[in-house]
Parts: C-alpha cells; sequence; structure tokens
C-alpha cells in the first residue's frame, strides 16, 4: 500500500441508498469510469461491500452498498433493516438517490423516515435531470425539502455525466482526513476477488486439516493482467492467528504454501479462464476472529457472528 498518511489526504466511506431503478449502479459507473459489479436491489445480508473505490492524489471515495432499506415483512426483514441502519451510522457522507421523472414515491418517503434518526451528512442527489424539463425541477426539490433537512441538495444525470464532479467535490469537503484504505488500482470488490479467496482458503483448510481449524481469512491484495502476455498476477495474504499456524501454513522450506498455492491456482485459471500467477504471503493478526472491525474487513457477514 502506497504511503498516503501525509497530512491532508482525505479518505472516507460513501454509502448510496434510494429505491430500485433510481441510477445507482449508472451512476458508480460513470464515477468509476468503467463498467463494475452489477448490484442487485435485493435486500443484502452481507457486511458493508464495497462498490466502487474512486482515488486521487488527496482523497479515496469508498462508495458502498448497504441492504436494502424497506419495509420488513418478517424477522429477516427486521435484520437487515437493523444491519441497514447501523451501516448508515457508520459511513462519512450518504447519498440519498432519487429519480427527477418519478417524483416522491412511498418507498422515498419511507427512506427518509429512517434517515431522519441518522446523524451523518445526508446528501439529496437528484438523478436523470436530462429526462425532466428544468422548471419541474424546483418544485420537486421543494417537496423534498419540505419532508427532511438534506446537508447538500445535488441534481445531476448520471447517464450523461451532469454534475458529477460538482458531487465528487462536495462529498470530499466532508470526508475526514485518513489513510487510503485501498490500492489506488484497485477499483471495485469484484465478485471474482471473494471467490478466489474462498478458493485459498479452501485448499488452505484441507491441507492443513485439523491443524489449522477455521481461524484462516484471505485477502486478495491485488488482480491484474500483465500487458504483455495473456497471464494474470493474483497476490493474497492468508491471515492466520498464531505464529504457530503461520509455521504450519509455510510448511517445511515453504513446502505447504506452495501446494496450497498450485491447487489453488489451478481452480482460478478455470474461473478467470485465464493463465494466473499466484503469489501468496502469511501474516498472522492475533485473535483476529474477536475483532468486529477486523471481521468487516476479512469480508465476514454480521449474521454470521
Amino acid at each position: 500500500m502506497n504511503n498516503y498518511s501525509e497530512q491532508g489526504y482525505k479518505s472516507g466511506f460513501i454509502s448510496i441508498i434510494g429505491r430500485p431503478n433510481v441510477g445507482k449502479s449508472t451512476f458508480l459507473n460513470k464515477v468509476i469510469g468503467q463498467k463494475i459489479a452489477i448490484m442487485s436491489d435485493k435486500p443484502q445480508t452481507t457486511r458493508n461491500k464495497v462498490q466502487g473505490v474512486l482515488s486521487a492524489n488527496d482523497s479515496q471515495m469508498i462508495f458502498i452498498d448497504t441492504p436494502g432499506i424497506h419495509k420488513p415483512k418478517h424477522k429477516l426483514g427486521d435484520f437487515m433493516m437493523k444491519v441497514a441502519t447501523n451501516t448508515l451510522r457508520e459511513v462519512d457522507v450518504i447519498l440519498f438517490m432519487v429519480n427527477a421523472v418519478e417524483g416522491i414515491g412511498k418507498g422515498d418517503e419511507f427512506i427518509m423516515e429512517k434517515l431522519q434518526d441518522v446523524k451523518t451528512p445526508v446528501f439529496l442527489v437528484v438523478n436523470k435531470i436530462d429526462e425532466v424539463h428544468p422548471d419541474e425541477l424546483l418544485p420537486l426539490i421543494e417537496k423534498y425539502k419540505a419532508k427532511m433537512k438534506f446537508e447538500e441538495i445535488v441534481p445531476i444525470s448520471a447517464l450523461q455525466g451532469n454534475n458529477i464532479d460538482t458531487l465528487l467535490s462536495a462529498i470530499k469537503e466532508r470526508l475526514p482526513e485518513g489513510p487510503q484504505y485501498y490500492p489506488a488500482d484497485q477499483v471495485t470488490d469484484h465478485p471474482e476477488r471473494f471467490i478466489i479467496s474462498e478458493l485459498i482458503r479452501e485448499k488452505a483448510l484441507h491441507l492443513t486439516r485439523e491443524e489449522v481449524p477455521h481461524s484462516i481469512a484471505v485477502m486478495i491484495d491485488s488482480i491484474k493482467k500483465r500487458e504483455d502476455k495473456d497471464i494474470i498476477n493474483v497476490m493474497a495474504t492468508i491471515i492466520v492467528e498464531r505464529s504457530s499456524q503461520k509455521g504450519i501454513i509455510i510448511g517445511k522450506q515453504g513446502s505447504m504454501l506452495k501446494e496450497i498455492g498450485q491447487r489453488a491456482r489451478t481452480d482460478i485459471e478455470l474461473l478467470l479462464g485465464s493463465k494466473v500467477f499466484l503469489e501468496l504471503w502469511v501474516k498472522v493478526q492475533k485473535d483476529w476472529r474477536n475483532k468486529a472491525t477486523v471481521l468487516r474487513d476479512y469480508g465476514f457477514r454480521d449474521d454470521e457472528y
């Protein structure tokens, strides 16, 4: 990871919420500059999932998806609502995205009810302004302002890119000084990253059997395609809780780590449909399974702990 600890570097997490089809994924694709993982409108039961990372010389914005805010119909729905609400308290900025064409719907009103108690700055982002007459925009914004107070109100067209830079500047102003959380070349958490980490973890658990129980986590450090060859470089770190476990994973003269890598590489090549160069490291993170923040970093679901 590059050293971005100098004073003035800003970083933070931005949650994008809104009804289905308001343009959340279109917005992310435009901001990141390429098509990234397609977002589902179905409520998520997992922890915060990084959808897009926007890195600059002086800042890093991490856009995340949250479990959908919806009216619960069962106990699972109640649980997901709690996860979503808690997540909104943990981010630095909330983007409440609405559709300029459709006006205020019941889903929008329900979300605003839930946002009333959140102290995180909430931006009203009115999307699809390219599809309405400018005269229609101000009355719509006034209706939203009558419902709740917003830190910022930014009309945009995610499709055409109108006002995106204005929105990003407003977000950056609200972010605290902080570290670079992700490598500058990482733009998203592709689904493949999770699958690759699970394939490596599976081989490590299988080969070490009972010696190293479920105290293994795998972090994918980078996935890069070589420019000159049809080879994908995958760098990953296997996390264990104790030094003795690290020794077991590495094995005599690195034999165990080599075997884990060879077996995992075969599966990863099938997954990616390409030759893979896999590089593995082993790191000790004491008692990581009992640390909530570390668990989230390693991708473990809130409903498992």
